[in-house]
């Protein structure tokens, strides 16, 4: 992901909020944030001041390449995964070249990133159910992006995102310890503290957020 930014930025108020008590046993308790709603819009008006335009820093040209770019993106580091794609994504833009490519070559390309002979066998079936099941375009549904191979619930919400402008949060370990660590939005899952920052987010900020949360680490 992109690097930690440590920005001089004065912390807002912190208002202690107590826990929720379950309305009867055996329910779950929805953990609050630490902070006020006015608080959380202050907390990200500052982040839009610091970085206005804030980008991810996985290259790609097209919602095909930013689908293999994050995939390719699973235990490796962004600037690995850009050395390898640099030179795919110059001969492969699209599903269907991907797979006139085939999977043997797809892995000369990205051997040098971890689990790379798995993510070669992924990077043609997705382009393949691609081509069998999309017309050879990328769907812009989560429901229809996670049938992809390879793809999850965080590879999705980031295409969405930053492919088509949709607002979403896709929540990594960066941003699930980060929600958790500076109370934000506590969760004891991923999918959890996804559903807790949606709720918490002013909807006018949410589509940098993401991005801002990594940025000040």
């Amino acid at each position: 992901m992109a690097p930690y930014y440590r920005g001089k930025m004065d912390k807002p108020k912190i208002k202690k909020v107590a826990s929720v008590s379950p309305a009867g046993k055996g329910k779950p308790v929805r953990r609050r944030s630490r902070y006020t709603k006015d608080e959380v819009r202050e907390i990200f008006r500052r982040f839009s001041i610091q970085r206005p335009e804030p980008k991810g820093e996985l290259a790609h040209v097209n919602p095909f390449t930013l689908v293999v770019a994050v995939a390719l993106s699973a235990q490796a580091t962004d600037v690995g995964v850009n050395k390898a794609t640099k030179d795919l994504f110059r001969v492969a833009d699209t599903p269907q070249k991907m797979l006139a490519l085939g999977e043997e070559r797809v892995g000369e390309y990205i051997r040098t990133i971890g689990l790379w002979r798995n993510k070669a066998k992924n990077v043609i079936a997705l382009s393949r159910k691609l081509v069998d099941d999309f017309g050879g375009e990328v769907p812009q549904t989560r429901e229809a992006l996670v049938t992809l191979p390879g793809v999850g619930r965080k590879t999705a919400n980031v295409v969405m995102s930053m492919a088509f402008g949709i607002p979403t949060i896709a929540v990594d370990t960066h941003i699930f310890r980060i929600a958790n660590r500076i109370g934000l939005a506590p969760g004891k899952t991923p999918d959890a503290v996804e559903e807790h920052l949606m709720r918490v987010i002013p909807k006018d900020y949410l589509f940098h957020a993401h991005h801002w949360l990594i940025l000040h680490g």
